[in-house]
């Protein structure tokens, strides 16, 4: 198991020569999109293999001993492509809240990345999803609260789909939730899914929490949404990820 003596040694250099992993990987981006502004909100930087594969063969090499390198190297790597490709909206990077055993010294490498590279740390969100189990509930809440203290939006993805649903938000609020895409599909034909997001929406607006419907693929679910006040959505209706490019946004 690693120390937090060895998580103090890396550096931002050795997260962009890939973090002294035995594997390589890149991302992909996919736009959120606003469509009352008709603007791009952020694109969420996504994992692949270097040859296109997808984020579960990825995150499938990822154990205790390299997890926290793998955080690390995500965050620099997606501030670097971010900054490559000219991104002037947010960029929602994921991190994992397990990874991350004391919030300053682990956020310091973004934040020299973000300098090395120029890019804003007030354009950077850190998405946590909430499928990971997190273990310790507290030390989430001090990490979005001082990640919120330096600038840095905060959002819970794949919201519903996960461990804690409505508790985790009863302790921790962020400034995004993500609804996840299995409470999206269809929902314009199913009375629960309406019923639930409807209720999440009343939620997050009384929290002065911003939602996100992720996985929209038809125009019917978007209609429905859009009825509940949403009004930033992600999915393949609009785009589907492009491997270290931005794509080209339909619908809009």
């Amino acid at each position: 198991m690693s120390t937090s003596q060895d998580f103090q040694k890396i550096g931002c250099a050795e997260c962009t020569k890939g973090a002294g992993l035995d594997f390589e990987f890149t991302m992909a981006f996919q736009p959120i999109v606003n469509t009352r502004t008709r603007e791009v909100f952020a694109q969420e930087a996504l994992i692949r293999g270097m040859a296109q594969e997808p984020a579960f063969e990825i995150l499938g090499r990822i154990n205790d001993e390299n997890r926290y390198r793998f955080d690390q190297a995500c965050r620099v790597k997606a501030v670097q492509l971010g900054a490559k490709l000219d991104i002037r909206s947010y960029i929602s990077i994921n991190f994992l809240p397990n990874a991350v055993y004391n919030p300053e010294l682990c956020i310091r490498n973004t934040i020299e990345a973000a300098e090395i590279f120029g890019f804003p740390i007030d354009r950077i969100i850190f998405e946590i999803t909430e499928g990971e189990q997190i273990e310790d509930r507290d030390h989430l809440r001090e990490i979005i609260q001082y990640y919120r203290q330096r600038g840095f939006l905060t959002a819970i993805d794949d919201f519903g789909a996960g461990y804690s649903g409505l508790n985790l938000l009863a302790d921790i609020q962020t400034d995004i939730v993500k609804l996840d895409m299995g409470l999206i599909r269809d929902i314009d034909q199913n009375k629960s899914r309406r019923a639930i997001v409807r209720g999440i929406v009343q939620v997050c607006n009384e929290l002065d929490i911003k939602v996100v419907a992720e996985g929209v693929e038809t125009y019917t679910e978007l209609q429905f949404l859009q009825s509940l006040g949403i009004e930033l959505f992600q999915g393949f209706y609009f785009a589907k990820p492009k491997f270290q490019e931005l794509a080209t946004i339909n619908n809009l």
